[in-house]
């Protein structure tokens, strides 16, 4: 490979805030996947990671459609994501990291990624990094152009990747209202948040020098039980549930982050709420099902009867505010943030309809790539 940007390097980053920037900037969508840098040198075709691991092997039909472009040697910078009717599926796209040729073959056609290209490092001899982000994406568009990237021609209905390319344009704007827009239709039924980018931005590796905006999510849930901090009087996390269209009560995620007085004086603020374990709707369990992100530390886990009881049941009485960010299908995937508790709410009203999402409108969004 003789590119004049290779790997290794660090992709651009951007720092969180909660309200859109304004300015000479323009907008996109912050997708859920993963980072990827794409090189392509002629039929030779790598992908890599935010961290610098190979890609390639596990995605065919995004190297098939990079290498249907029209510049035979060029630098990509996107996000790949993953799309069902029910919506983008971060799991699934994990499970993609599979080291069987044949699963890999297999998957390639039954859960399909699609890689989403909002940057243009370098194309042909030319290292674009120190051009202008303006300069940059307007190089981006033309190079995409519409024989490669599907590109709807209204806006409205829901995602239907059959048969679409593997490989898209990110939209963007300079317009903030629209970007508003993007985040009160879009925002978790889509996208993870909007990234702002200055006109006149210089891409700097591994610096966080975009912005991104997320705004909080919240939900109100059943307070389920509590894991202790080891051998002492003291609470390790709070255990999160929600009752599904069926009333039972699902564990959703987790609250972890405390003081070490507040994790003494929950241990003694809960602790007449307890219960025989034979009394709780978790008697049999937790009702979770595996997740192909595996355990992750202070997430949403599984329990069954005959794995160590390292939880204390409490009665499924009180209500807690907490905020989130991303849900995998029906659970954080990251540890919540306690906001407050909710004297005013009713267990029995805590459903899970509060954190799903509504089936993506990719096809919509992408309509509006410009």
């Amino acid at each position: 490979m003789t590119l004049p940007v290779e790997p290794p390097i660090a992709p651009m980053l951007a720092r969180l805030t909660r309200e859109l920037p304004e300015g000479d900037l323009l907008y996109e969508p912050k997708w859920d996947g993963f980072r990827c840098l794409a090189f392509r040198d002629g039929d030779v075709l790598d992908l890599r990671s935010r961290n610098d691991r190979p890609l390639a092997r596990y995605f065919p039909e995004v190297v098939d459609a990079v290498r249907g472009i029209a510049a035979s040697r060029a630098v990509l910078d996107g996000e790949l994501v993953l799309v069902r009717p029910s919506g983008f599926d971060f799991p699934a796209l994990m499970s993609r990291l599979h080291p069987a040729a044949s699963r890999v073959e297999r998957l390639r056609r039954e859960q399909p990624a699609t890689y989403i290209a909002f940057d243009l490092l370098a194309i042909d001899d030319e290292d674009l990094r120190d051009r202008p982000f303006g300069e940059r994406r307007a190089r981006l568009v033309g190079l995409l152009d519409r024989d490669v990237v599907h590109r709807p021609a209204a806006l409205g209905g829901s995602v239907d990747l059959a048969g679409s390319t593997h490989l898209r344009l990110t939209p963007a704007t300079p317009d903030v209202s629209l970007a508003r827009a993007w985040l009160d239709r879009f925002e978790g039924a889509g996208i993870d948040g909007i990234v702002a980018k200055p006109l006149e931005l210089r891409y700097v590796a591994g610096k966080r020098a975009m912005t991104k905006v997320k705004r909080q999510r919240t939900a109100d849930c059943v307070l389920a039980g509590f894991r202790p901090l080891g051998e002492l009087p003291a609470v390790s996390s709070l255990l999160l549930a929600l009752y599904d269209q069926h009333d039972a009560l699902r564990h959703v995620g987790v609250v972890a982050s405390f003081s070490a007085a507040e994790r003494i004086r929950l241990f003694e603020e809960l602790s007449p709420l307890r219960i025989p374990l034979e009394t709780h709707p978790w008697r049999e369990g937790f009702l979770i099902g595996a997740s192909p992100l595996g355990r992750l530390r202070g997430s949403a886990g599984r329990w069954t009867p005959d794995m160590e009881h390292d939880w204390v049941p409490l009665a499924p009485e009180r209500v807690v505010e907490v905020g989130f960010d991303q849900i995998d299908l029906d659970r954080m995937r990251h540890p919540a943030r306690f906001v407050r508790w909710r004297p005013d709410r009713e267990a029995a009203s805590c459903r899970l309809d509060q954190v799903l999402a509504d089936p993506p409108e990719l096809d919509a969004l992408l309509a509006a790539a410009s």
